[in-house]
């Protein structure tokens, strides 16, 4: 039947080999997943901010010592996103990205409200002007970086720690799949993305225009957290609605749109008039108990807060007043709903 014996036991010889390989490199990649996932941290979106009232809205989550403090040193140009960046270091050694563009002033406020009640943000300051030194090659940012080295209206975005590691390479999350789907803490987190007007609430899903959400890895005592957060503000305090309609820090359009934040009750759910990236899977589902919960802690920045963390966001004293009382009023239609 076999006119070549010797090569009838080479071929499968080599099927053996390769059989062997193959099972080989499927258990090291299995071995690989339980490992990981044995080193996964715990997931958790919230954590209780203690005594609203008296956080320093100026400083936000790094405090007014970790402010950025000049001068600052060229490292390199960052080319990702979609506003224009550079990474520098400060006298104290510190690595900042400085963005510039439209969403500084946002950013640098929606992050420290979020802060207040709960949520994990990344360090963000506005920095009116300033100088960095030995400023090599731009492309994106010499529109907002002089060949002296001047700039004006920047957010500095502190570097992370090395204990915390950003999983966006390996994976991020989107607003309906995750381990918090239903949750208050979650659902508390849509309304403030909605109390703020941020549309742009991209997240894995949208492959090519990238995620603005992310899990931080952080190491801390007796293990290790998987930190879920929102990581780009930007599209913040302005309108919500399209593309040809929103709008980024924009008062008069943000308070245009007030009235029609809170639109009503039905059941147990809050019906909200918002849109944004994903605004059929997003505003739904929000109960009143969930408003209720956020209240807790939303429902205790005062006034004077709000203010001073728009003049540390660079808000002009028209803007100061005009973006207060619209946030007011958004917090009491929650306040309404909430009974």
């Amino acid at each position: 039947m076999f006119r070549n014996p010797g090569r009838c036991l080479l071929i499968t010889s080599l099927f053996v080999m390769t059989t062997l390989v193959l099972a080989s490199s499927t258990s090291q990649a299995t071995q690989k997943k339980k490992e990981a996932a044995s080193q996964a941290g715990k997931p958790i979106l919230w954590s209780d901010p203690g005594a609203v009232e008296k956080l320093d809205f100026v400083g936000g989550l790094g405090g007014r010592d970790k402010a950025p403090k000049p001068p600052f040193t060229f490292v390199e140009e960052n080319l990702s996103g979609s506003n224009p960046k550079v990474r520098v270091t400060d006298a104290n050694g510190v690595r900042w990205t400085a963005k510039f563009g439209t969403e500084v002033n946002a950013e640098t406020f929606a992050t420290r409200l979020a802060w207040a009640v709960g949520y994990f943000v990344e360090p963000a300051y506005f920095v009116p002007s300033g100088r960095i030194e030995s400023l090599g090659k731009l492309s994106r940012a010499k529109s907002h970086v002089r060949s002296d080295g001047s700039f004006a209206d920047a957010r500095f975005e502190m570097a992370r720690d090395k204990n915390v590691k950003n999983l966006d390479d390996e994976q991020s999350w989107s607003w309906v799949q995750n381990p918090f789907v239903g949750s208050k803490e979650l659902n508390g987190l849509r309304a403030l993305v909605m109390l703020v007007s941020n549309w742009d609430n991209k997240d894995v899903r949208d492959v090519k225009r990238g995620s603005n959400t992310a899990i931080f890895r952080t190491t801390i005592e007796g293990g290790l957290e998987d930190r879920y957060l929102i990581t780009d503000w930007g599209g913040s305090m302005g309108k919500w609605g399209g593309f040809v309609s929103r709008e980024k820090w924009d008062c008069r359009g943000f308070r245009s749109q007030t009235g029609d934040f809170v639109k009503g009750v039905k059941g147990d759910l809050v019906e909200f008039g918002y849109s944004g990236q994903h605004t059929s899977d997003f505003k739904d589902g929000i109960r009143t108990s969930d408003v209720k919960w956020l209240l807790q802690y939303l429902g205790r920045i005062t006034d004077n807060q709000l203010r001073a963390g728009l003049q540390a966001s660079g808000a002009t004293a028209e803007e100061v007043e005009c973006f207060t009382q619209s946030l007011r009023d958004r917090i009491n239609q929650l306040k309404r709903v909430a009974g």
